[in-house]
């Protein structure tokens, strides 16, 4: 119980700071809230023009930026991968794959961040709803004639509440780190590719 409380205290007072500084007071993770990525802050390279936003949906690029964004293919892989078609293209095809990668990479995040901000909305709840519990449990036991069964079945109630917020909360910690490999693969991806501009 008191490991609850002390954790229901540290996510307040995280919200509270969070609160402050003009993000979401309800944002689970260490990590700022960013909902968006811009291609500028990851991409170094010559400013995408239409031809090579075009470019990009060319099959060629395509299935490359198909296949680096996987985070199962390992980085240096990648990069070898990159270094191959960087022998052969332009600047502009470089561009192109760029725009391939992030157009590909940006909405996965972009839904990660939103389905984190939903997680952490439903931590709050469920910690609202544990010390509703709690406020009740008091309420029953100083009755005059305290109703054990059902004091017994609202702790049942708490029980389950509290085993469900401290699992997701171990969770958390994964959940928050997803949008960060994200950024940084696509960094990554981008610094490789940039090696390859002429």
């Amino acid at each position: 119980m008191r490991y609850l409380v002390l954790a229901l205290c540290l996510a307040a007072g995280a919200g509270a700071a969070r609160a402050e500084n003009g993000t979401d007071p309800d944002w689970p993770c260490v990590q700022r809230k960013q909902p968006h990525l811009s291609l500028g802050q990851m991409w170094s390279g010559p400013e995408p023009d239409e031809a090579a936003r075009e470019l990009a949906r060319a099959p060629e690029i395509a299935a490359l930026a198909d296949r680096l964004e996987q985070r199962r293919l390992p980085l240096a892989e990648a990069e070898a991968e990159i270094a191959e078609f960087a022998r052969d293209a332009d600047n502009q095809k470089l561009t192109a794959l760029m725009v391939a990668i992030f157009d590909r990479i940006e909405p996965h995040r972009a839904a990660l961040i939103a389905g984190i901000a939903r997680y952490g909305h439903k931590q709050v709840d469920l910690a609202q709803r544990i010390e509703d519990h709690r406020a009740k449990m008091e309420q029953m036991q100083k009755a005059e004639t305290p109703d054990f069964d059902a004091i017994d079945a609202e702790e049942e109630r708490l029980d389950w509440d509290m085993r469900i917020f401290q699992d997701r909360q171990q969770a958390l910690t994964y959940v928050c780190e997803t949008p960060v490999i994200l950024e940084q693969r696509v960094f990554a991806l981008a610094r490789a590719i940039a090696a390859g501009l002429r």
